[in-house]
């Protein structure tokens, strides 16, 4: 959607309301002249200005700002860098148009469209697995072999009239005992399918959450009410080291206790983010080379989803999270949320972050945090009258393949496929725990300042291999300069900007070196 919009709903909404200019401007604390340069989309608006006038106006932030628009035009203009509608001329550009005419019928088409990539991952797995899993090609051969030996008895015994009583008993024999092999290999391979092993995350499920948490901007004020409340209660208990304390709080009021777990010892494939919570002995695993950061926050995760469960499902209730498992992904995500605002307090930690300069390395000593911990809070912090800088979130593997993602208007982040190769978040894991920045130009002219740096979960034992991933941080250069990794940057500069993109599909850089396809809109001609 135009980026100039924004002025045109003030203005439109403020008549609706019947409020004159000068009114307006009185109840926001500023002169009408200024108002009316806001108006004629000749100022930008954002943080606690943004917030009075969208409460004066009646309207949530993001549909003043068109926020929700601007996502599902960008969701819709992905669909075409499918290869499946390469011969169907789709003008990127349209996309908008048809946002404002039919919105209803945009979510209807990207619901069918994400349940068309949820059943194409789960055809593509099954064929794999049909075609490479070990377990399941013994039991194939086994089920081949016994049905042979059945056949070849029920042959003999069927077109030999003349078979001695004995030899009869042999081949009756032959057909009992291979049947029940087959009926026995039959039922395991019936349960190998049952155990739920393919591990098959729904596509649609986790962009519903995503789609949720934006919506939200990813800021939660009951859930913030809720995080204080818990860290008094858990700061009430004599002085004890949060660790301590969400530990005593588990086992006095929930029965559970926390232990750590050799890995050779452990079912590897039960641990989630290095825990793992077995409900038959109402134990909380940890493995062992779980750092302290991960024990804190996956403690206080399963405290915060047991003491707000009746505040969580409350929030969860929404048309976004259409199934029992987006409802399920949304609970674990916002019980996450809490264990974050405990951690790290927003009033605080807001402070922090702007006399450090928003240094991450700082905010994480101070607070012995982890590095992406940190990352998710400071996205967080969008409470309309007291706002950090905003940032675009971004997680990736060495693959490519994005993880976790937070958009920001005018950094459209893919929701399919993969992003632009320029990006920082993916050269970072060429100087591994070392935060690269980017002065980044997208096609549109906007700037932006990308902050990246790995994160390891470490291997358990010798014959592991650690889990790497990038993170990102990216925020407008308008508010770079609050932040320690502008300095010694031109932003003016035309040369010291890399010349990015989102993904190269939707890219018009077309004498790029680093495309890998061609544009829609060069296909198309």
């Amino acid at each position: 959607m135009s980026t100039s919009a924004i002025g045109y709903r003030i203005r439109e909404r403020r008549r609706e309301l019947g409020v004159t200019q000068a009114a307006m401007a009185r109840r926001l604390g500023i002169s009408a002249s200024y108002l009316n340069l806001i108006e004629a989309n000749k100022r930008a608006l954002g943080g606690e200005l943004l917030g009075r006038l969208a409460e004066l106006l009646d309207l949530e932030i993001d549909v003043l700002t068109g926020a929700v628009e601007r996502r599902l035009s960008d969701d819709l203009r992905e669909l075409p860098t499918d290869p499946l509608l390469q011969h169907i001329s789709l003008e990127p550009e349209q996309a908008d148009e048809l946002v404002a005419r039919h919105p209803d019928w945009v979510r209807a088409i990207l619901t069918l469209y994400r349940a068309y990539l949820d059943n194409n991952e789960t055809v593509a797995m099954l064929s794999n697995r049909l075609a490479r899993d070990p377990p399941l090609q013994e039991s194939v051969h086994r089920m081949r072999t016994h049905i042979t030996s059945i056949r070849s008895s029920a042959e003999i015994l069927n077109d030999v009239d003349d078979l001695e009583p004995g030899q009869r008993r042999r081949f009756q024999a032959t057909i009992h005992d291979q049947s029940a092999e087959l009926s026995e290999t039959a039922h395991h391979l019936v349960s190998y399918f049952e155990q739920g092993e393919m591990g098959n995350r729904s596509m649609a499920a986790a962009e519903e959450v995503d789609d949720f948490i934006i919506s939200h901007r990813n800021y939660f004020p009951d859930l913030e009410e809720a995080a204080v409340d818990f860290r008094r209660s858990l700061r009430a208990r004599g002085g004890r080291s949060i660790d301590n304390a969400v530990g005593d709080f588990l086992l006095e009021h929930h029965d559970i206790g926390v232990e750590t777990a050799a890995i050779e010892e452990t079912g590897r494939h039960e641990f989630r983010n290095q825990c793992h919570f077995d409900t038959d002995t109402n134990r909380l695993f940890f493995l062992a080379n779980a750092p302290a950061t991960t024990r804190r926050f996956q403690m206080l995760r399963v405290a915060a989803e047991l003491r707000y469960a009746s505040l969580l499902d409350q929030c969860c209730e929404d048309a976004r999270l259409s199934s029992a498992e987006s409802k399920t992904r949304g609970r674990r995500a916002l019980a996450s949320y809490v264990a974050g605002a405990v951690l790290l307090p927003y009033d605080e930690f807001l402070d922090d972050a702007e006399r450090s300069r928003y240094d991450i390395e700082i905010l994480r000593q101070r607070y012995e945090a982890g590095y992406e911990q940190i990352c998710h809070r400071l996205v967080s912090l969008r409470e309309p009258k007291s706002e950090g800088i905003p940032f675009a979130f971004l997680r990736a593997d060495p693959s490519g393949h994005i993880s976790k993602r937070f958009p920001l208007f005018g950094f459209p982040l893919p929701r399919y496929g993969h992003a632009c190769p320029l990006w920082n978040v993916f050269t970072a894991f060429q100087t591994p725990f070392r935060v690269v920045r980017q002065l980044s130009e997208f096609p549109s002219g906007r700037r932006f300042l990308m902050i990246s740096r790995t994160v390891t979960k470490r291997a358990a034992a010798f014959h592991e291999q650690p889990v790497m991933f990038a993170v990102m941080l990216a925020c407008d250069t308008l508010h770079a300069d609050r932040t320690i990794y502008a300095e010694g940057l031109d932003f003016e500069a035309y040369d010291t900007a890399v010349r990015v993109g989102s993904t190269c599909r939707l890219c018009s850089r077309e004498s790029c070196q680093q495309r890998q396809e061609r544009a829609i809109s060069v296909m198309s001609t």
